[in-house]
């Protein structure tokens, strides 16, 4: 499996200024993520990988898209969005402490940057739509938008003079009919 991920840079190792540009297609598998968004073992993850000499190794550039499979934080629905990440690396020639990948040999290993980029990347609580009214508090059934506004709430009796007054303002007077007699 971790050859899926290993790049080749035979041809640009120690060449400062040199660079390739590639784009992989590779199925994913083993599912990146966990709790409410995930890309799924099997899935299609697309890279333009973008590989330049420098001095001190290799700089790795990628942009990855795929389909994220998410359950909706709020309404508890499974859906599926298009996911695109970026992330950029320098696989060192003599990796120190400091520097988290390495080169190894004539390759380099894209796996363990591509996996934290994509799984910082996934929302920590994805949404089916931005308007999502979620789940009924006294049921535990999804809602509808139009059943949430058609809805009547119970107004405390203290602001209930402030709705006569907007319904009073809505007529168009200005004024309650009892003071225009």
């Amino acid at each position: 499996m971790a050859r899926l991920y290993e790049e080749s840079v035979r041809d640009i190792v120690n060449r400062p200024g040199e660079m390739r540009e590639r784009e992989i297609e590779i199925v994913v598998p083993d599912r990146f993520g966990e709790a409410l968004a995930w890309i799924p073992e099997g899935e299609k993850l697309s890279l333009d990988v973008r590989l330049e000499s420098v001095h001190e190794g290799i700089l790795v550039s990628v942009t990855a898209r795929s389909t994220m499979h998410a359950e909706c934080g709020r309404c508890l629905r499974d859906f599926t969005a298009p996911f695109e990440v970026e992330f950029q690396e320098l696989f060192a020639y003599t990796p120190t402490e400091a520097d988290e990948y390495g080169v190894h040999g004539d390759h380099v290993d894209l796996e363990p940057p591509l996996r934290d980029a994509v799984v910082l990347a996934l929302p920590f609580q994805p949404v089916c739509r931005p308007d999502c009214p979620g789940l009924d508090p006294e049921s535990g059934e999804p809602r509808d938008t139009e059943a949430v506004m058609a809805t009547n709430v119970d107004i405390d009796p203290r602001w209930a003079a402030l709705a006569d007054f907007k319904a009073v303002e809505s007529l168009g007077s200005g004024v309650p009919e009892s003071e225009s007699n």
